[in-house]
């Protein structure tokens, strides 16, 4: 009897398939197949911080930055480890001050994920699947957060679209110049394709600050857990420092430290630190605005909801319809500053003068 041949699946690589693997390969630097396992590993557990953040933002009704009259407020974290497709990790669930938040996306006394991690993987780049001509593609969708001078967060731009590259960013950005954008301070992003070239063509006065917490979440990748806790107090020494001559001293005492055993650890704060320096001309409270993209990734929390709402969308002109009610919906609480504002304000005025 001949044996029947089982059916071959291929996966099909899309422009959005490869421009997520074009990313991975720039931000986790990957050379093996354990680096590969290291950065979904550690995307995972930040996407469920996020997710569950956004869940503290809904118990809550008001988000981390903002201002509330409650006698209920967030109460620091609890570690939890869980057990995954890629190992176990640690993810940081959120606690509030009464201890009624009931998360979801991890539940309480969950202990294996396996079964949601597959469903969430590269969900930080947003991507959505839109049908077009029949096809269904995988569309990204890029947000532009801005600071306006009266201290308000304020979304200025929603774009739909497959691959970036500095001339695609060039195109945003100078969209936003031709809106009335005269001036843009600091841009804190990631490793984003392209911004860097972009920025200093577009608004060459502006400076380009590194998301410090992602470059602290992909230097712990190389080591173990068992040391993280103290590689990443070490780590500390140098973006807390109070001046960039400092900064640099500890950070040729931290690679001194820890090179023998982990020798690529932190290859990308040398590589980065002209995107990492900035931080060191402002004090602690500028530098708790632009040090990191949080503030971007709570709104993303918002968009990613959308995927759990509808599998496909029937055009790209659909899902920027969707993206901009969320947006307007998220926006609704924005209403006082950030806070110490008016100190922040001052420095900023004196710093950039005019």
């Amino acid at each position: 009897m001949a044996k029947e041949k089982k059916p071959v699946h291929k996966v099909q690589m899309t422009d959005g398939k490869r421009q997520i693997i074009q990313q991975l390969l720039q931000e986790y630097d990957i050379e093996t197949a354990e680096d590969i396992q290291d950065a979904l590993k550690d995307l995972l557990g930040g996407t469920i911080k996020e997710m569950m953040e956004a869940e503290m933002d809904d118990h809550l009704g008001y988000q981390k930055s903002e201002r509330y009259d409650s006698d209920d407020y967030r109460n620091r974290y609890k570690t939890k480890r869980v057990n995954s497709s890629f190992g176990s990790l640690d993810i940081q669930v959120p606690q509030d001050r009464k201890s009624t938040f009931e998360p979801q996306v991890v539940k309480k006394r969950q202990k294996d994920i396996s079964n949601i991690d597959q469903k969430i993987i590269f969900i930080d780049a947003i991507h959505y699947s839109v049908r077009d001509n029949g096809i269904i593609r995988k569309l990204a969708a890029y947000i532009i957060l801005g600071i306006t001078c009266s201290g308000h967060k304020e979304v200025l731009s929603i774009q739909v679209g497959e691959n970036e590259s500095a001339k695609y960013w060039l195109s945003v950005l100078n969209e936003l110049k031709n809106r009335g954008v005269k001036d843009i301070l600091i841009v804190c992003a990631d490793g984003l394709s392209g911004i860097k070239e972009a920025i200093s063509t577009a608004f060459p006065n502006t400076e380009h600050q590194r998301c410090l917490v992602h470059q602290v979440r992909n230097t712990l990748k190389y080591v173990p857990d068992k040391v993280r806790k103290a590689f990443a107090k070490d780590l500390k020494t140098i973006y807390n420092a109070p001046s960039e001559e400092d900064g640099r001293k500890a950070l040729d005492r931290v690679k001194s430290a820890w090179e023998e055993k982990y020798p690529r650890a932190m290859n990308r704060w040398y590589d980065n630190w002209d995107a990492i320096c900035p931080i060191f001309k402002f004090s602690a409270e500028v530098r708790t605005v632009i040090y990191t993209t949080n503030a971007i990734e709570s709104l993303n929390a918002t968009y990613r909801k959308l995927n759990r709402q509808r599998s496909v969308f029937p055009s790209d002109q659909a899902l920027l319809k969707a993206l901009y009610l969320s947006t307007f919906e998220a926006t609704k609480k924005w209403t006082m500053p950030l806070r110490n504002w008016g100190r922040i304000y001052g420095e900023l005025q004196i710093m950039y003068e005019g």
